[in-house]
């Protein structure tokens, strides 16, 4: 009786060390994941933030336009987060593309606003935070990648669905962003 109640108690010793070994890895890419994505929204605000750097230069030519280019960024604007899904980046990347396309055209009618030191700045600083916004998706769905290889191996995706853990969807690039 001894020996198998030692044997019941090591197989279950050992299956609950692999649950939390399995655990731990799996909340390690988890959280890789979701840092990955609130790199993505650190990226999207920087771009957000210049976009309204742009508006103010819109100002100064075109009042009208800057206040509709106003409501559309605060009705459409969502917050990026690490329980975000690629569906809101690429949401947001869509409104990014409209109003970064509405102020270039509004821009255009006033030659003189390409002079502007602070519209080159700006510029610039949008160009840096596209090339940024291409290595964040590139570790996101490296992160991604890692975490669901991790689920789908045995005996890994036992202890994957026991614990609530799901795989996550890919960033996919949209051809009209970015």
């Amino acid at each position: 009786m001894q020996p198998t109640l030692i044997a019941v108690i090591v197989i279950v010793g050992a299956f609950f060390t692999g649950v939390i070994s399995v655990q731990r890895k799996l909340t390690l890419l988890d959280e890789n994941t979701c840092n990955a994505m609130n790199q993505i929204g650190v990226q999207l605000s920087g771009i957000y933030d210049a976009l309204n750097v742009l508006l103010d230069l819109v100002k100064d030519f075109d009042m009208d336009e800057s206040e509709s280019l106003i409501e559309l960024i605060n009705s459409k604007r969502i917050v990026v987060a690490a329980k975000s899904i690629p569906e809101d980046v690429l949401r947001q990347e869509t409104v990014i593309s409209e109003i970064l396309e509405r102020i270039t055209i509004v821009l255009e009618k006033y030659p003189e606003s390409k002079a502007d030191q602070k519209y080159a700045h700006t510029m610039g600083a949008i160009e840096t935070f596209e090339s940024m916004m291409v290595t964040s998706r590139l570790i996101y769905n490296d992160s991604v990648a890692k975490l669901n290889r991790a689920i789908r191996k045995f005996p890994t995706f036992l202890a994957a669905e026991l614990l609530g853990y799901r795989q996550k969807e890919y960033l996919e690039k949209d051809k009209r962003n970015f």
